[in-house]
């Protein structure tokens, strides 16, 4: 069918250039006839007009020994071209359907991209919230363990001042026996303390 029309369009083609030549065949020879005023250009034209002929033959002639292989020839070219372009049609709809597979890719990426960064933040967020939740723990810790530490260090020196006072005091409670003491008041309580261990 694509055959047959460019036969069509090619025999057309042949038609207009013929009629367009024989015209111009025409018009040329008449415009100097027009200027010179058809005086001694008789034999001219009939020079031109056999010139015309011999064009005309010749075309004639070409177009019967060239038509056939200048039809051969148009339609090969015409299929290649035609060709050509279900070619580039082809690869231009590939090329297209390659591009919006990477535009999906890309948004796809933009996307995947943008949930990561969410989750990072909001990772981020809990880890931040678990660590200032552990630092307080922690400090909360460290001031029990200071109370407690400073409760054992008062109870320690508290006891080492209770031995140190009584220490002090049965010192000073002997000494001031050993001043105030006299010997029978010394006679009458290691009497006292054998009647306790006796009885």
């Amino acid at each position: 069918m694509k055959g047959r029309n460019t036969l069509s369009r090619y025999r057309l083609y042949l038609v207009r250039l013929t009629v367009l030549v024989l015209m111009l065949g025409c018009y040329v020879p008449l415009v100097f006839a027009m200027e010179e005023g058809g005086e001694g250009h008789g034999e001219d034209w009939k020079a031109w007009i056999w010139r015309v002929i011999n064009f005309v033959i010749l075309l004639v002639i070409l177009v019967k020994f060239l038509g056939k292989p200048m039809r051969t020839y148009f339609q090969k070219r015409t299929e290649i071209i035609e060709e050509s372009l279900r070619q580039a049609k082809e690869a231009r709809e590939l090329a297209e359907k390659a591009l919006k597979e990477v535009q999906e890719r890309i948004s796809l990426k933009d996307e995947e991209i943008q949930r990561i960064m969410e989750a990072s933040k909001q990772s981020g967020e809990s880890e931040k919230e678990l660590l200032i939740k552990q630092g307080h723990e922690m400090s909360e810790k460290i001031r029990e363990q200071a109370k407690s530490n400073i409760a054992m260090e008062l109870e320690n020196a508290k006891a080492a001042l209770r031995e140190e006072a009584a220490e002090l005091a049965v010192r000073l409670a002997e000494k001031k026996i050993r001043e105030g003491l006299t010997e029978e008041d010394q006679k009458r309580l290691i009497d006292e303390s054998i009647r306790k261990l006796e009885g």
